[in-house]
């Protein structure tokens, strides 16, 4: 069998696997996040707590709450990082650097998952698991939390009422993250990822198996010696170390993981709104969007027309054998159109539009998928801002699901889709009008270029992965990074939330003949079509100078 008929089954059995599972566990998940029973465990959390479970919030409220959370998290995970050397299970590390610290605790707190340090050689066991391995869980759980209550805003009339932050907060966690977790981690574990406490390195598999499910590379527990300066998981190397993806189906079922719950969330938002259509528009939307990325990245990768990958049959340089080259593009499309981060293959040795396409996912706003939660929620402010150009188009008031989208509406998404886009542009040109800052480029010219730009994007979105020749263990790296990660997570959470409050207020229109149909082809190309026009206008001028340049010299 050929590698690209290979290539070609592996990711049909993906899509098969996806669409089978889209409709059970988007219930599932429906059921769990709108039951009006609360478990008996989530009751002990709530009384320890002092948090009422039947009680709402107003937007407010909610946004308050999240960013409350947010910033103890920050800070208790920066605290464990610098007493690190008198805890139980140190393993004789000394304290965490403070740049460092800073930036590895808004990295998994903003479900980035960025590492500027090699996992095995820096923390002990506790760090890991206390502080690292719930914050997988508990920040993939916010980001949840906020799509809900920008459903509720579309689905609720008349009212300021989004729901109960604590109680979204807990019930991902406990009912889906968790669940899903330990089932997958069942799995690696049967397809030889290695499960122990000893030596040098540092969690669980079922924390493992909790990151690729919410954002972040797979671990496990086996002694390796230390491979490098750079993050990459628990062994340096990511998902590409045998410990970590022994093979090929366990490949497949990581890819399967990440993508699992996004893909499955527009189920959720069609039954929470009371128009199941409206759910698979958005899921076509986010296929449209991932199939013709993985399609783009791996043609890129098989056919580029240099004189050694020609000779080879592909660009097989920082590729595992084990998986070769349709494999590692799909995995390294997965990665990058969600905020995962986790990796297989060296990003940094792909071909120049190769990596251009990695850069291209993460500007595209993650939103096909897109992150646990926060694909969902920037989707739907895509879908906003097509029917607002829809409108304007035709003369007409813009609605979308019987909301009127007015001036504040629009404010609100356009500080969304803005916000991204400032932090990683502006972030660049300080990066290389710095002197220390260029001396962390491993390449010069527009590679060069391309490692700073590929930084930024993958910060501001949240996403964790890195084009690797970039030095970015730096004072000015961990603090830049740090705060376009806390920037790029908690600024569009807040239009997020401001939005669905506006929305919930209204009172909603009946359909008309003059509604433009949200659930029909029509517009499921428009906002495909919006959502690559915004990325081109907004970014080919950095792309250009960058990996564009590069490919085509």
């Amino acid at each position: 069998m050929s590698q690209t008929t290979a290539g070609v089954l592996f990711i049909l059995s993906l899509i098969a696997a996806l669409v089978l599972v889209h409709r059970p566990f988007g219930d599932l998940m429906y059921r769990a996040v709108t039951s009006a029973r609360h478990l008996r465990a989530e009751k002990v959390l709530y009384r320890a707590t002092g948090v009422n479970p039947d009680g709402e919030q107003s937007w407010g409220v909610y946004a308050r709450s999240v960013l409350a959370f947010s910033a103890v998290s920050i800070l208790f995970l920066y605290l464990f990082q610098r007493v690190q050397n008198h805890l139980w299970l140190s393993l004789g590390f000394d304290p965490v650097k403070p740049d460092q610290a800073w930036n590895t605790a808004v990295s998994f707190v903003t479900n980035t998952n960025w590492q500027s340090y090699s996992g095995e050689a820096t923390m002990g066991h506790l760090v890991q698991m206390a502080g690292l391995a719930v914050q997988n869980f508990t920040s993939a759980a916010v980001g949840v939390a906020v799509a809900l209550a920008l459903v509720r805003g579309f689905a609720r009339a008349k009212t300021d009422q989004l729901g109960n932050f604590w109680v979204d907060l807990v019930r991902v966690s406990v009912r889906i993250l968790l669940p899903v977790a330990v089932l997958g981690a069942i799995v690696l574990i049967a397809g030889g990822v290695v499960q122990n406490l000893s030596g040098g390195t540092d969690a669980t598999t079922l924390a493992g198996a909790a990151q690729h499910v919410t954002g972040g590379p797979v671990a496990s527990q086996e002694v390796i010696k230390e491979l490098g300066t750079n993050g990459g998981g628990f062994y340096n190397v990511n998902s590409a170390h045998p410990f970590e993806n022994p093979t090929g189906w366990t490949n497949w079922f990581e890819i399967f993981l990440i993508l699992l719950i996004p893909f499955s969330l527009p189920r959720v938002f069609g039954r929470m709104v009371s128009d199941k259509r409206q759910g698979l528009a958005i899921a076509g939307i986010m296929a449209i969007l991932a199939i013709g990325s993985v399609v783009a990245l791996t043609a890129l990768q098989l056919h580029h027309a240099g004189t050694v990958p020609t000779a080879a049959g592909a660009a097989t340089e920082g590729v595992e054998t084990r998986f070769g080259v349709p494999q590692s593009a799909t995995f390294a499309a997965a990665t990058t159109l969600t905020s995962t981060g986790a990796v297989n293959s060296f990003h940094d040795s792909y071909t120049a539009l190769g990596g251009m396409m990695t850069m291209l996912n993460m500007m595209l706003g993650e939103v096909a998928p897109g992150g646990v939660g926060s694909g969902l929620y920037g989707m739907l402010i895509l879908a906003v801002i097509t029917v607002f150009v829809a409108g304007l188009m035709v003369g007409r008031t813009p609605e979308y699901l019987g909301k009127k989208i007015g001036a504040r509406e629009i404010k609100f998404a356009s500080l969304y889709l803005l916000t991204t886009p400032a932090l990683v542009l502006v972030g660049t040109a300080i990066a290389m009008g710095n002197a220390a800052a260029r001396s962390s480029m491993a390449n010069p010219g527009a590679h060069g270029l391309s490692e700073v730009l590929y930084a930024f994007t993958s910060a501001s979105n949240n996403n964790g992965s890195a084009f690797a020749g970039i030095s970015a263990n730096t004072e000015f790296y961990n603090t830049a990074l740090g705060l376009c990660m806390l920037l790029g997570r908690f600024l569009p959470m807040v239009f997020v939330l401001g939005l669905a409050g506006s929305l919930a207020r209204q009172q909603p229109v009946p359909a008309s003949a003059g509604t433009l149909r949200t659930y029909q082809p029509l517009f499921i190309g428009m906002v495909v079509a919006v959502t690559v026009v915004v990325v081109l206008l907004t970014y080919l001028p950095a792309v250009a100078l960058g990996p564009l340049a590069e490919g085509i010299r």
